[in-house]
């Protein structure tokens, strides 16, 4: 046994080091352009106000010439001059050529002649080669060439030029502005060159309505080609290549009939979605079906409609969905079974042979194993081998399926459809960005290292506002190996650094992964006044402290970016990020207020009248974004309601939270309370009030709260029974609040003395005593020990002492990927299980008395990924035997609800200490995929809380 670590320790150093070498805006790819101080035979793509032409032969594909336009128009945009384009033969001291291996005759000339050689992408599927070539034909000096293995590749080299030079792919859909550049230089003398991972890598344009739909048809009249248009480049921008179009109340092929076309044309592999097969949109059904949705009753119309869904296709790159499931993305009928499903593929693939006259076995097909279709596949049904399965996530971003040893072995292979949006239960989600980036990262890389890589497509909702992690997800698709977990703070500084510069890339880095951080606790649409407790650990202020906090920074940052980028800024940043400020503040103001509303507090009718106030700052930053940002092009892109859900879909309109008033009389009237209770004084129980422990180890203060129920203010004065105890206002007036805290001078506080008192003092005589309990410094705590305190021991889960793997496995702390702080997993991801677990994580802890525990253990929701009961861990005390625990114990759904609702699953253990003092938490590993987020042991003080309490102090 020895102990094996992936840190992020060292990963800060290799990420300045790694920022430092490569250009920002090329996100990881290798350095190709420069924009001073060229080497020598760089090629010049631009100086001087002249600009290389660029060659393309016209026998090339109709998506490469378009896509060589794009970069025309791309060195224009940086550097003020537009190059020619010319199809004839190259000439000239600096030139940039492009085409595809097999289809253009001026690479392939090259390639004759020996002055190119495409060995490392020939015959790959979509590879791209970049190089900088010293004459490479008669008449040419220096050229830049760029090939590709087939089209796409051709197109994404293309396109990765663009992007080093400076222009985002989100220069349109977000509109980021170059930067300006004087020159350009091309230096690649050994060859620039890559090829994807994942085979098909797309998104699903789905739930738009009202957002999308609204935008779509006041700017284009609909969902016709010249929309289309923009979204194929931008896909291809950013390496995808597949596309299922939008569908809630629109038929790509039907609506347009340039659509399909154009899709060909630009490179872009069209599909349906998982419940729409044979290149058939369900409006097309709606508007064009006969009879029911049935194929047991209206087998010979489905047939029909589904031969015309190839016809129209014929000729158009495709992915082709097989199978059915009820109208509307609903589950078929009960009476429908294994063997009618199995006899619709076979009649469905009988008609993709007929019509495109070639074996269905070499045709591209998927299955999506959605929602109950996975339990057909779960009972035996089955489709060709040839068929890739599409396994889907939960449509909460939790992945339900992926393939087993077995299954890996089918020539079809499999892939997976993911969510960053979803319309159903628990509650819909289709507002924000909501789901991090190491989430994303650590359910793809469960994908990848299952062989699920044939396909990758997301639900991106109404694609804005989720660009930040649909350029992810595309971005790792193209190659998992290339973004380990350690490396995932080093991406959002690459991406900041090339929409908005270097200077204030490390604050928006942190910016953005920390409102998706914050999000993906709670979706917004899901929260209530009561998510985040109001008083017990001060939870719901420090969870609005941190979205002000970055909302506050996004405001200053956008104060000091060039005017030019602060539309862009305001779209990728400030606003998602203070609108999910003020959307938490709302709700937490919405509870505060009906909290002190019961404490009969005069602010009470503050607090509401700052709810109505964050009610019109949310509409304000709406409006803002639909009239302000960009001469007001994007009107309704941000219109879906997100305030007042009741039930799991969307309400009309958003609905403020209900708050309370309440009749305060004129006199001035003392109320007092104290941290960490609702409970007051005058009230039940209020003259019993207890200060928390004041911690000598942390020293850390406490507070009350002075408080007016009336409307004139009063003077108030506090007293102590020691003179060590330290009171930031012993005195002062009260208008509404006056918040006191109390502090220990703790050199002068006697060894013998457990607790203080305060007295306070008001009008009208009013006076109550305040207990001040102390907590001392640990006697015999070993260094590095988490110590209870109140009860309990809360451990963030990569806070542990030792990390124990035998070889060949190893722990990996996944930066940011926790409610709190980050995540631990056990690699490899498809190991076997453990029968006799080895490998542990320590966790070093000082308990106060003995008795019974109880560990709270918070895991990441993995589904269950793999046949079998569940996904496993155990937990044991010290040298005690490991006590199993299943995840997925509870099956149900309202615990899976639960889980998607909390972005997390809290699972616990039951545990005697035998005495008090120093222990050793171990956590052991025994199947793949659990990933540990936080432990808490309660002691018998754990609080009702979301997010548990913060973590405990450490021994000196």
């Amino acid at each position: 046994m020895r102990q094996k670590l992936i840190s992020v320790a060292g990963a800060f150093l290799a990420a300045a080091l790694f920022c430092c070498t490569l250009p920002a805006h090329a996100l990881g790819q290798q350095r190709l352009v420069r924009f001073d101080s060229p080497p020598a035979n760089a090629v010049v793509m631009a100086q001087a106000g002249k600009a290389a032409t660029l060659y393309v032969d016209a026998a090339d594909h109709a998506g490469v010439l378009r896509a060589a336009r794009d970069l025309q128009a791309d060195i224009g945009r940086v550097t003020g001059v537009t190059p020619a384009l010319q199809t004839g033969a190259p000439a000239g001291a600096d030139v940039i050529i492009i085409g595809t291996v097999g289809h253009s005759p001026l690479i392939d000339r090259m390639i004759a002649a020996g002055t190119l050689d495409v060995a490392a992408i020939r015959g790959k599927w979509e590879g791209w080669q970049v190089q900088t070539v010293l004459r490479p034909l008669p008449g040419v000096e220096r050229a830049l060439v760029i090939a590709g293995s087939d089209k796409r590749g051709a197109i994404y080299g293309i396109y990765e030029l663009s992007e080093q030079i400076g222009v985002s792919p989100w220069y349109w859909w977000a509109d980021v502005p170059p930067p300006k550049r004087a020159a350009l230089y091309a230096y690649a003398p050994s060859a620039a060159h890559d090829a994807p991972v994942v085979k098909y890598r797309g998104i699903f344009l789905n739930d738009e309505q009202p957002a999308l739909t609204g935008w779509v048809q006041q700017t284009y009249g609909g969902y016709n080609h010249r929309f289309y248009e923009k979204v194929f480049e931008l896909l291809l921008r950013l390496r995808a290549n597949y596309l299922w179009p939008a569908m809630w109340n629109s038929a790509f092929y039907d609506d347009d009939k340039l659509n399909g076309k154009l899709a060909d044309d630009y490179g872009i592999v069209m599909g349906t979605s998982h419940h729409e097969p044979m290149m058939r949109a369900q409006k097309e059904w709606t508007r064009q079906g006969k009879g029911p949705w049935d194929y047991q009753k209206n087998g010979k119309v489905l047939h029909k409609f589904w031969t015309g869904g190839i016809e129209n296709t014929r000729n158009f790159e495709k992915m082709i969905t097989i199978g059915m499931r009820g109208d509307g993305d609903e589950p078929m009928s009960e009476e429908s079974n294994v063997a009618l499903l199995e006899r619709i593929v076979d009649d469905q693939r009988a008609i993709i042979g007929r019509e495109l006259g070639r074996d269905a076995a070499i045709v591209p097909q998927m299955w999506a194993l959605y929602k109950e279709v996975q339990d057909y596949y779960e009972k035996g049904m089955r489709v060709p081998d040839d068929v890739t399965l599409l396994w889907c996530d939960d449509n909460w971003g939790n992945i339900r399926r992926l393939p087993t040893f077995e299954e890996r072995k089918r020539a079809g292979g499999a892939g997976v459809y993911y969510h960053f949006d979803y319309v159903g239960g628990p509650r819909s989600y289709k507002w924000l960005n909501v789901t991090p980036l190491p989430k994303i990262w650590e359910q793809m890389h469960l994908a990848w290292r299952h062989q699920a890589d044939r396909i990758w497509i997301v639900n991106v909702g109404d694609l804005k506002p989720m660009e930040v992690p649909i350029e992810f997800f595309l971005t790792y698709a193209w190659n998992p190996a290339a973004w380990p977990a350690e490396r995932l703070p080093d991406y959002l500084k690459l991406w900041a650094t090339r929409e908005f510069g270097p200077q204030h890339a490390d604050d928006i880095a942190d910016i953005v992964a920390s409102y998706t951080r914050y999000n993906g606790r709670r979706k917004p649409e899901q929260l209530e006044p009561n998510t985040y407790h109001v008083v017990n650990y001060d939870e719901a202020e420090r969870v609005t402290a941190e979205f002000q906090a970055i909302a506050a920074h996004a405001e200053k940052i956008a104060a000091q970016l060039p005017a030019g980028q602060r539309d862009a800024f305001f779209q990728l940043v400030q606003y998602p990020a203070q609108a999910s400020a003020v959307v938490n503040q709302l709700y937490a103001v919405a509870a505060r207020n009906r909290l002190y509303a019961v404490q009969g507090r005069t602010s009470t009718n503050d607090l509401a009248n700052q709810a109505r106030s964050l009610f019109a700052q949310d509409a304000e930053l709406t409006r803002r974004y639909h009239q302000d940002i960009s001469g007001g092009k994007w009107n309704h892109m941000m219109s879906q309601t997100h305030l007042g859900y009741t039930y799991w879909n969307q309400p009309p309109r958003n609905v403020m939270p209900a708050v309370s008033e309440v009749q305060a009389p004129l006199a001035a009237d003392m109320g007092v309370a104290v941290q960490g209770n609702a409970q007051v004084w005058p009230g039940p129980e209020g003259d019993k009030l207890t200060l928390p422990a004041l911690d000598e180890m942390t020293d850390a203060p406490a507070y009350l709260e002075v408080f007016n129920r009336g409307r004139q203010p009063f003077d108030y004065r506090i007293t102590t029974s020691a003179p060590w105890l330290e009171i930031d206002q012993p005195a002062g007036k009260v208008e509404r609040d006056r918040r006191v805290h109390v502090k220990v001078r703790w050199t002068d506080v006697p060894r013998e003395v457990d607790h203080a008192t305060l007295t306070v003092q008001g009008p009208n005589g009013a006076r109550v005593t305040i207990k001040a309990p102390l907590r001392r410094v640990v006697k015999g705590a070993v260094a590095g020990d988490y110590i209870e305190t109140g009860g309990v021991v809360s451990i963030e889960a990569a806070s542990f002492a030792k990390a124990v793997a035998p070889a060949g496995r190893q722990w990996l702390t996944i930066p940011g990927h926790g409610r709190t702080q980050s995540a631990v997993t056990a690699l490899p991801v498809d190991a076997a299980a453990d029968a006799a677990p080895q490998m542990r994580l320590d966790y070093a802890l000082h308990l106060q008395s003995a008795g019974q525990v109880v560990v709270h253990a918070t895991l990441a929701p993995t589904q269950k990924f793999q046949p079998g009961a569940g996904l496993r861990y155990a937990v044991s005390f010290d040298d005690e035997p490991p006590q199993l625990v299943n995840m997925h114990a509870d099956g149900s759904e309202k615990a899976w609800e639960k889980s998607v609702s909390d972005g997390a699953v809290v699972i616990t253990s039951r545990h005697t200490i035998a005495k008090a003092g120093h222990h050793t938490l171990k956590f052991w590993a025994v199947d793949a995929g659990v990933v540990l987020q936080k432990i808490v042991v309660d002691a018998g003080g754990l609080k009702d809380s979301y997010l548990g309490p913060p973590e405990s102090p450490r021994a000196r």
